[in-house]
C-alpha cells in the first residue's frame, strides 16, 4: 500500500468511528429537563471514553425514591441550576427497564471533579433527563451523580 493510501485509510477509520460516535450522541434538546428521574443500581458495561462516559446501570425490580434526596447536599458550583428544586421534584420513572444507558460528562470534566473510574459492578445512583414521556430508549442523560457519599454535579466544573 502506497503512503497515500495508508494515509486515505486512516482518515476512513478515523471518520468511521467519529460517525458512530456522534450517532450515538444526543444532544440536551432531545431530553425532557421539566421531569428530573432517579434511579440506582449497579454499573455495567462501563465505556470510560469521549464524547462522554457512558455505562448501563442494572436497576433492582424495586426501585424506591430515597428519603433524603431533597436535602442532599451539593456542590456549590451547581448553583446556577438551583439542584436542590430540581432534587425536589425529582421522580421514579413509570417505565420498568431492568437496564438503563446512562451518559454522564466528558472525561475532561470527570477528571476535573476528580470523579473515581466507574468498574462494573460499582453500586451508584443518578439524577437525570429522559426522552419526553419516557419514549424511545431507556437512556439518562446524568444531571447529579452519587458515588461513595459524595455528590458529582455533571454539568458544571470544580470552583
Amino acid at each position: 500500500m502506497q503512503r497515500r493510501e495508508v494515509i486515505q485509510a486512516g482518515v476512513a477509520l478515523g471518520l468511521g468511528g467519529w460517525g458512530a460516535a456522534a450517532q450515538a450522541h444526543h444532544g440536551w434538546s432531545s431530553f425532557d429537563q421539566d421531569r428530573p428521574l432517579y434511579l440506582e443500581g449497579r454499573a455495567a458495561n462501563v465505556r470510560w471514553r469521549n464524547p462522554h462516559v457512558e455505562l448501563v446501570l442494572e436497576v433492582p425490580e424495586t426501585l424506591r425514591l430515597p428519603a433524603d434526596l431533597a436535602q442532599r447536599s451539593l456542590p456549590a458550583q451547581t448553583a446556577a441550576i438551583d439542584g436542590p428544586a430540581l432534587l425536589a421534584k425529582t421522580v421514579l420513572p413509570t417505565r420498568r427497564d431492568r437496564r438503563w444507558e446512562i451518559e454522564l460528562a466528558p472525561l475532561f470534566r470527570l477528571g476535573q471533579w476528580q470523579m473515581p473510574e466507574i468498574r462494573n459492578g460499582t453500586p451508584l445512583s443518578v439524577v437525570g433527563f429522559t426522552f419526553k414521556d419516557e419514549k424511545g430508549e431507556a437512556i439518562l442523560r446524568a444531571e447529579y451523580l452519587f458515588l461513595d457519599g459524595k455528590t458529582y454535579g455533571l454539568r458544571s466544573s470544580p470552583a
